[in-house]
């Protein structure tokens, strides 16, 4: 793991571990441009590099070219499980109670402090963001900044700028990537190396396809998670939540779904001036008309609770691998986009989201949870030269490493407050050093919230997991090697007291190696 500095903000020479067979030396000794591409919700479920079935039927080619080209991060995870607090996290390399947003509805993220992009401005790099903030500030340490208004549109979105706020025409995901090409074309210095965040709104919800993609899975059939209908037995948490595709689902807003037979009306919709009214007329209809064939099959008989279930998981698929197929191309394109031009040879480019997402498991869409469909975060990465293709990273990594880690890419010091660590040495090597750690530490703040997920944290090893949901004081404990899918609570149940003693210790110390108030444990 690499050091850190508690003073100033040093420039170091580049220094290269050994050379992949084939890659040319000039290309190694300079400083590597990095393109850190995040999207929002996006399951790891829905990459096929993970192999997933849901990712056999709606492949992602051009993400996984990254990690066929690269590296695929086997056990990276976030340390909160929300938009907001997820990115604050991965902009300081601190936990949600140092960098001081903890909740998606808080104050504003704290610019003045210490960032990822203000280090890497103040060492000679030109950085800029393209796309969704969602941190309630202005950006700061960035060159260029042009950003989508608070969670964004799918159609026709506002763009922030420093001088004003302007409605653009088109779909959000095309917009990103053309505003990312052409600030990439129209850099100042093109002998500095850059750093460009390139943040989409997809895939979150409300999941609107492209138009080009309204009908590209009306077909398929992706396969139901056995624990569809879970019940919740032993899980208190997981009773209480309001995040069940068949219950909570907005039918209108998030489903697409219409009055009655021929219908252009949709059932309820809380925010029209997200999703419909930001179509032109002519988008509107067209939209309507692409669902129209299939919602009055809907309505074209009567169906039991069992088939209305299955049928809203279908289209909620259907949606959110359509909104993923536009991701995917956009990836396709900046890669095409860097070869083209040459700079593929020395520019990291990594592909990540800012937190995992529910697909039908358990019953449920959205994240929140420190299970793990929310808890991990998909990630390819490439860096010709640095990373062999093909590499699996399995060391347990977190969003707080990958500031550590690009100023550690890049040559420079890591600021002794930061709490996560370069994997800089597991994605060079694909082996985890002998002190790399054991144990991540998971901690949700935001309730009373959204879907109703109760506050809690935990610590997660490479077998067990341990959580506790502080406020009602309910713990659980999991085998993740016998129990995958997080289904049967372990905690208080005869035969587990030396396992269970063993986290509670490790999550005392995790707590205090990072120092987590108590008062925010109760």
């Amino acid at each position: 793991m690499t050091s850190k500095l508690s003073l100033g903000l040093v420039v170091l020479p580049f220094v290269p571990s050994s050379i992949v067979q084939g890659q040319e030396q000039e290309v190694r000794n300079e400083r590597p441009n990095i393109i850190f591409i995040m999207s929002d919700d996006h399951a790891r479920q829905a990459m096929s590099i993970y192999g997933h079935p849901i990712g056999k039927v709606a492949p992602t080619p051009n993400i996984d070219r990254i990690g066929h080209e690269g590296a695929v991060f086997q056990n990276n995870y976030c340390c909160n499980s929300i938009s907001g607090p997820s990115r604050a996290a991965i902009l300081t390399g601190k936990h949600s109670h140092k960098n001081g947003f903890m909740k998606n509805w808080a104050k504003g993220f704290d610019g003045t402090q210490q960032t990822l992009p203000k280090i890497l401005q103040a060492n000679g790099y030109e950085t800029a963001v393209i796309g969704k903030w969602h941190l309630i500030s202005k950006p700061t340490g960035f060159d260029h900044w042009m950003i989508l208004d608070d969670q964004g549109e799918y159609c026709n979105p506002h763009f922030i700028t420093e001088n004003d706020t302007t409605r653009h025409l088109g779909y959000v995901t095309d917009l990103i990537t053309k505003y990312t090409e052409e600030w990439l074309d129209g850099r100042k210095d093109k002998n500095k190396p850059f750093f460009l965040m390139m943040h989409h709104k997809a895939v979150h919800r409300n999941w609107v396809p492209a138009e080009r993609h309204y009908h590209l899975y009306e077909h398929t059939t992706f396969p139901l998670p056995d624990n569809y209908f879970d019940v919740y037995e032993g899980r208190y948490a997981a009773q209480m939540q309001k995040m069940n595709i068949y219950c909570d689902m907005y039918e209108g807003h998030d489903l697409k779904m219409v009055t009655g037979m021929d219908s252009d009306s949709l059932l309820f919709d809380p925010w029209p001036h997200a999703f419909l009214g930001t179509m032109e007329p002519d988008e509107r209809r067209r939209f309507l008309d692409a669902y129209r064939d299939r919602n009055n099959e809907f309505y074209s008989r009567k169906r039991s609770f069992k088939e209305v279930a299955e049928w809203k998981y279908q289209r909620y698929l259907q949606d959110y691998m359509g909104v993923v197929a536009s991701v995917d191309e956009s990836v396709g394109e900046i890669l095409d986009y860097l070869k083209r031009t040459g700079l593929d040879k020395n520019t990291i480019v990594v592909y990540t989201t800012d937190q995992g997402f529910y697909l039908g498991e358990h019953g449920w869409f959205d994240k929140r949870f420190m299970y793990e469909e929310s808890f991990g975060m998909p990630m390819v990465m490439r860096w010709p030269g640095h990373i062999k293709p093909k590499t699996q990273v399995t060391g347990l990594t977190q969003n707080i490493d990958f500031a550590p880690t690009f100023l550690d890419m890049c040559g420079i010091e890591v600021p002794q407050d930061m709490q996560g660590v370069s994997f800089r040495e597991l994605v060079e090597t694909g082996k985890k050093p002998r002190d790399w750690r054991k144990s991540l530490y998971y901690h949700y703040y935001e309730f009373p919230g959204f879907h109703s997920v109760r506050a809690h944290y935990g610590v997660k090893m490479e077998r067990y997991k341990l959580m506790h949901f502080y406020v009602e004081d309910k713990w659980e404990l999991y085998d993740l090697k016998t129990d995958p899918t997080e289904i049967h609570n372990l905690y208080g149940k005869q035969g587990m007291e030396k396992v269970t003693a063993e986290l509670m210790a490790e999550l005392a110390r995790l707590q205090k190696q990072y120092e987590v108030p108590q008062n925010l444990c109760k």
